[in-house]
């Protein structure tokens, strides 16, 4: 009979010794878990991910709902185990659920560290620690705009990175006078410093944060030295503390976490504690690796299977902020009997330094450039000896040696060593995903194994690794693609689509062997795109394929209602369209609201409305919601203004009746400025024209959102029809060589302003494009326009649930 095994906790720590367990003795236990969130086990350290948009919720589950049925699991999502009776050994849960146990193990984690500041309850003042923070700021960052973040360590500027993309102006205070302290020295720090400035982070260091104010929502904090900044959100991110409870209140040894020995047994012998709840030789771990460490010690423990204790760990930390690598690992400061190697390039953003003692590596850090991370930190868990080699280490050939072979470190390191901190997974486990699954390439062991699958790190190793089992000629070097369904990318996928005449998103996943056959939420939204753009006449839109926002005509609020913008060309109106929207605002309680693009927008129209408000409206849709044609934004040009040199209304709207409808791989915005005053904003949108003495000044490639860029000049024309020739060209140049969601900010940049300039530079080639757009246009007509005409309101509208405002867009 099965001995039954409870787990509290389904946390990483606690699941990954359940997937270990499961690996050595599949059938010795009978397996229940339980959570205090209503989630399937996630990576927590990924939350900053779905913060900043880089991945959505389903991205970072570990373990689905089907892992927990296939292995027998029984598992309570989203109850609270209240009291353990060890002398009975049964748990009880505030649901009311019991269960009984032969062995247990203790994963409860630890609790965010809240300041006990006057005003900390206030209602916008929150820890960064699980999903529900994480839904708190993207629903507060929809209607607030400033945020404070508390504690400049990793979680905190992880946190202010998401609330930056989240359009919110951030601001970090910290204690000490530089960021992540703990991990890097004043150099890296300021280096770290000057790059988040640069993406709009701000900093107030050497602040004693001395009250929360407002009345019951935040709205400003309050320093010691009598100093204060407004805030509408406050995130505290100053630490955390292990959640020792349970244990407590069962009697089991508790010091600054739960004790245990180097097998993770509590001072009850039928209780066992890993992860941040539990403190081992009186250290405790708040870093994810060394709890993947504990988890195979006890699996191995609790599976009957010989193996060494738990030693302790030499820890790491990687801040996980876009466009950002930073690596620091064990004693970064240099002391009197320490010695360092050192690189500095502030021109390239780089800073490296490793930190010798007896000639082994007791610390390192690595700034802008840490694709030796897992190298380095290999050397220095194994202690092994680098006297002589100290440069080499850290420069490689330049220092005037042969550099070490990551091929070797791999070789030597044992099997149970971890590869992939993110996801806990050894050596061991790649080593047999190669030989026996026939894994060949970095993108095969992510599919079976999940290393690399996260922050991609341990890339290196991984590739290694490969190198090390099966040769330089064996390991397959693979590209990644337009998504982790693929490693083809944009250009492969158009060209097959093209020459193979692939006609739905289903066909192109399943000839080109997309390695999920339903695809994801990025590719399919990307390959409708590409198919509408191929074929134009005979690929039938997907609108499965679509977001939520773009399949209901609105977006969607934080309420769960619907915003409708109707087109209005160039921001030009009518008293007529002007009653309909007052009509249409008044029935159905909208709230009237001008955009900035000169538009209209109605806010609050439930979703079952939509249909209806469309269709009294008797307007083509402004495309608020699409990657399309936004807007064209005009000056009252020269017909009124005595500054004027061109009729900016007149272009602008010509412009927007040519282009409305348009399909684009993100959307566009357009201005018309009809002189250099640049009333309209022309040098910050996708395409500007700025009227100047006798022509037209053409700018691409501007945004005024995140990432702010001035556009750049492309060309001077002289005439409205040349404007007109060259806008139409442009935009549809782009849309043949634009990746999907691929801003014409970025586009520009990677593509580079010459080689577009050389595109377009002979007219039949900008005829050839231009006629290319017309033909497209040609099969295309306003969606609600078209239901309104048809008669079919009820009949075409998608009743589709509220997106899960987490997980990024929904399909």
């Amino acid at each position: 009979m099965k001995k039954k095994l409870v787990l509290i906790g389904n946390g990483m720590a606690g699941v990954y010794c359940i997937e270990q367990l499961l690996k050595l003795n599949p059938h010795r236990y009978q397996i229940t878990i339980f959570g205090s969130e209503p989630h399937p086990n996630y990576n927590r350290i990924l939350l900053s991910s779905v913060l900043q948009g880089n991945s959505s919720l389903k991205d970072i589950v570990l373990n689905d709902w089907d892992w927990y049925m296939d292995n027998g699991i029984t598992l309570h999502a989203g109850h609270k185990v209240t009291k353990v009776n060890t002398s009975k050994k049964i748990v009880h849960t505030d649901s009311g659920i019991s269960a009984p146990y032969d062995e247990l193990i203790l994963a409860t984690g630890s609790l965010p560290f809240m300041l006990p500041l006057p005003g900390a309850d206030k209602e916008g003042v929150i820890a960064f620690r699980d999903i529900q923070d994480c839904e708190t700021m993207i629903e507060t960052s929809k209607k607030f705009k400033k945020g404070i973040v508390i504690g400049g360590g990793l979680l905190g500027l992880e946190a202010a990175r998401g609330l930056l993309n989240l359009h919110m102006d951030v601001t970090v205070v910290h204690l000490s006078g530089t960021i992540m302290d703990r991990q890097l020295d004043p150099t890296a720090s300021l280096m770290l410093q000057r790059e988040l400035e640069n993406q709009g982070m701000k900093f107030l260091l050497e602040k004693n944060t001395e009250a929360i104010l407002g009345g019951k929502r935040v709205t400003a904090v309050r320093f010691k030295d009598g100093s204060k900044v407004d805030a509408d959100l406050v995130v505290m991110a100053v630490g955390i503390k292990p959640n020792t409870a349970l244990a407590r209140e069962c009697g089991i040894e508790v010091n600054r976490a739960i004790v245990v020995d180097d097998y993770m047994q509590t001072s009850n012998p039928h209780v066992y504690a890993i992860g941040e709840c539990a403190e081992h030789r009186g250290t405790v771990y708040g870093l994810v690796a060394p709890l993947f460490e504990q988890g195979a010690v006890l699996a191995k423990r609790l599976a009957d299977v010989d193996g060494e204790g738990y030693q302790g760990s030499v820890v790491s930390a990687k801040l996980k902020v876009s466009e950002v690598n930073v690596f620091s690992a064990g004693q970064f400061s240099d002391s009197g009997d320490t010695r360092s190697v050192r690189v500095q390039d502030d021109f390239a953003g780089v800073y490296k330094k490793i930190v010798v003692k007896d000639g082994k590596i007791i610390g390192c850090i690595l700034f802008g450039d840490t694709s030796d991370s897992s190298r380095i930190f290999a050397l220095m868990r194994r202690g092994e000896n680098i006297f002589g080699k100290e440069k080499e280490v850290l420069l490689g050939e330049s220092a005037g040696g042969a550099n070490i072979s990551g091929v070797e470190f791999a070789a030597a390191m044992a099997d149970d060593e971890i590869v992939c901190g993110c996801n806990g997974v050894p050596k061991g486990t790649i080593i047999q995903a190669i030989q026996e699954k026939g894994c060949t390439s970095v993108n095969d062991i992510k599919y079976c194994t999940k290393a690399s699958g996260s922050c991609g790190g341990c890339k290196p190793l991984v590739a290694d690794l490969l190198a090390h089992v099966l040769g330089d000629d064996g390991v397959t070097t693979v590209k990644e693609g337009i998504c982790g369904c693929t490693s083809l990318g944009r250009e492969e996928v158009v060209e097959a689509i093209r020459s193979m005449q692939l006609s739905t998103s289903k066909e192109v996943m399943n000839v080109l062997g997309w390695e999920n056959p339903e695809g994801c939420s990025k590719c399919r939204p990307a390959l409708n795109y590409y198919l509408g753009m191929v074929w134009p006449e005979e690929h039938a839109d997907e609108q499965e394929s679509r977001f939520v926002n773009e399949r209901n005509h609105g977006n969607i609020q934080k309420d769960g209602t619907y915003s409708v913008v109707p087109r209005m060309y160039g921001g030009v109106t009518t008293p007529e369209d002007l009653r309909k929207i007052s009509d249409v605002a008044i029935k159905y309680s909208a709230m009237v609201k001008i955009t900035g693009g000169q538009r209209i927008d109605l806010l609050g129209i439930k979703k079952e409305d939509l249909p209806s408000v469309w269709g009294e409206l008797d307007m083509p849709s402004g495309y608020a919601y699409g990657k399309a044609l936004r807007t064209v934004k005009t000056c009252v040009g020269s017909t009124w203004c005595r500054f004027g040199t061109q009729d900016a209304i007149k272009m602008g709207t010509d412009l927007e009746k040519r282009l409305e409808r348009i399909n684009t791989p993100a959307k566009i915005k357009l201005a018309v400025s009809a002189c250099p005053r640049n009333c309209a904003e022309a040098t910050i949108k996708d395409f500007g024209v700025v009227a100047i003495d006798g022509g037209c000044e053409l700018y691409v490639g501007g945004n005024g959102g995140t990432d702010v860029r001035k556009a750049d000049l492309l060309v001077k024309v002289k005439t409205e029809e040349e404007v007109v020739e060259w806008a139409m060209a442009y935009v549809q140049h782009y849309r043949e060589t634009a990746n999907y969601n691929e801003r014409t900010s970025k586009w520009v940049e990677r593509i580079g302003l010459d080689k577009i300039k050389q595109a377009l530079e002979k007219r039949e080639d900008r005829l050839a494009l231009k006629e290319r757009i017309e033909h497209w246009l040609s099969f295309t007509k306003d969606p609600w326009k078209e239901i309104v005409e048809n008669g079919e309101l009820r009949k075409t509208f998608d009743m589709l649930p509220a997106p899960n405002l987490v997980g990024g867009p929904e399909l």
